[in-house]
């Protein structure tokens, strides 16, 4: 296991202001970090690089780390197997889960947990192969779509795995086992990832008829079960235990829900891109089958409180403004708004509103963080430019004015990676070659900063 430990923390040089490679693909390969694939994360040598940066070595860890959009909790579990408080927010039910399981992770009993194991694989092998058995477990009402989730066969066994993960008692591993089976559903599904969630049919792949879910799912477990041991080890070598919390919530309410301010000693986040991808939508299988949304579309997911919101939510609204004054963002507005007009809200005028929507918030969560953050303490963001209806936005840039008007202090842009993939919307200049001028995808971190005069 202390192999794990090096790959974790070995620094490796780059060009990149220090950083290490951002993209969530490393780790699969690093304990707890792997449980959940994450197509929006970021990796956790370059959350490494930022707390090596920006929180002093001085022998103090009692530090508090924030991730405004926590995600499956990179940020908050290397943070926190370092010893540093954390905390974080994420509105997406399902990815808070996954953030609040590995949390808490470190409390499981090593021994109950792959007793809880072996108790389901017994089960698995009796129920499913009896040709009588029915599962106590339904569908979740409303789930729909053009292709059915599972094969009749294969939810059979997942009705199953429900019906054994209902009884189980303690509700931390009762939660690890529901991530568990998120983590796999959609591998023995009807449907892919390829990026965004879509029918394996329309991808020219077969359906899948077959499979073995105890195998699959109890693969998963013991990964699982390997993990939590290490990070046992991890944290009592540490000689102190952190704290941390994960609320499933929204970052705009968090100075009330936290009732403090002034005391973030670093922020490490990547908030939703401009990019229209629908974290609902690709998290519907999980949302539904695990219980958090019912019925048709994504009750339950939180859709029209999420940063940015989606252009779904806001194409079809009267023209919408900019809550705060800066000409240059607002003129990009006008040309994206220009294009297509023919196609009214599915064209320039509803991209148009999805940009405000979104600059909107993004003033909204600096002013946040002013309030959060302590006197001089920095807050990096990793962001992503856009390209919408043929005209780029870049975001970091705007992002970064933006937060001055909240009185933080715009200090740097470093470039992580360019020719980002599967972000491009509506006529984007990579994928179809029709705008003007060749603009080329990129991720960048901006670095903020808290100013004194700050209250």
């Amino acid at each position: 296991m202390t192999a794990h430990r090096a790959l974790l923390l070995t620094p490796t040089p780059n060009g990149n202001g220090g950083f290490r490679d951002s993209a969530f693909v490393k780790n699969k390969e690093l304990p707890i970090h792997r449980w959940v694939p994450w197509i929006a994360g970021f990796s956790a040598q370059f959350v490494d690089d930022c707390l090596s940066k920006y929180l002093p070595r001085n022998g103090k860890k009692d530090y508090w780390v924030l991730d405004a959009f926590a995600g499956v909790g990179t940020t908050l579990v290397q943070a926190f197997t370092q010893g540093f408080n954390v905390v974080g927010f994420e509105i997406n039910p399902y990815a808070a889960l996954a953030s609040k399981v590995k949390l808490a992770a470190a409390e499981i009993n090593s021994a109950t947990l792959r007793a809880q194991i072996s108790g389901f694989d017994k089960f698995m092998r009796h129920r499913c192969d009896s040709r009588n058995g029915r599962p106590r477990s339904q569908p979740p009402p409303g789930f729909s779509g053009r292709t059915e989730l599972f094969s009749p066969r294969i939810e059979r066994q997942v009705l199953f795995a429900l019906d054994y993960i209902a009884g189980i008692q303690l509700p931390i591993i009762r939660d690890l086992f529901r991530l568990a089976l998120g983590s796999v559903m959609v591998s023995f599904s009807n449907y892919s990832y390829e990026p965004s969630l879509t029918r394996r049919s329309a991808v020219d792949k077969q359906p899948i008829t077959e499979a073995d879910v105890r195998a699959k799912l109890s693969e998963k477990l013991n990964l699982m079960a390997e993990d939590v041991e290490w990070l046992r080890r991890e944290i009592q070598n540490l000689g102190r235990r952190p704290r941390g919390r994960i609320y499933a919530e929204t970052i705009f309410d968090a100075v009330e829900t936290l009732g403090r301010k002034n005391f973030i000693d670093l922020v490490v986040t990547s908030p939703p891109y401009l990019n229209n991808y629908h974290y609902p939508r690709n998290t519907r299988p999980q949302l539904h089958w695990l219980g958090f949304a019912s019925g048709r579309g994504y009750r339950g997911a939180k859709e029209s409180s999420s940063f940015g919101k989606f252009w779904q939510t806001v194409r079809d609204l009267a023209p919408i403004n900019l809550d705060f004054d800066m000409p240059a963002l607002s003129q990009i507005m006008k040309e994206i708004a220009s294009r297509n007009v023919e196609k009214g809200s599915y064209g320039g005028p509803g991209w148009a509103n999805y940009v405000a929507s979104y600059f909107n918030d993004t003033y909204r969560l600096c002013n946040v963080l002013s309030h959060l953050l302590k006197p001089d303490a920095a807050a990096v963001i990793v962001l992503g430019n856009s390209i919408l209806q043929g005209v780029e936005v870049k975001t970091d840039y705007y992002f970064g004015k933006i937060a001055e008007l909240c009185g933080l202090s715009f200090e740097d842009t470093i470039l992580l990676r360019e020719k980002r993939t599967g972000t491009s919307i509506i006529q984007s200049s990579v994928r179809v070659d029709k705008a003007a001028v060749k603009t080329v995808l990129y991720e960048s971190a901006i670095v903020l900063r808290r100013r004194d005069s700050n209250s």
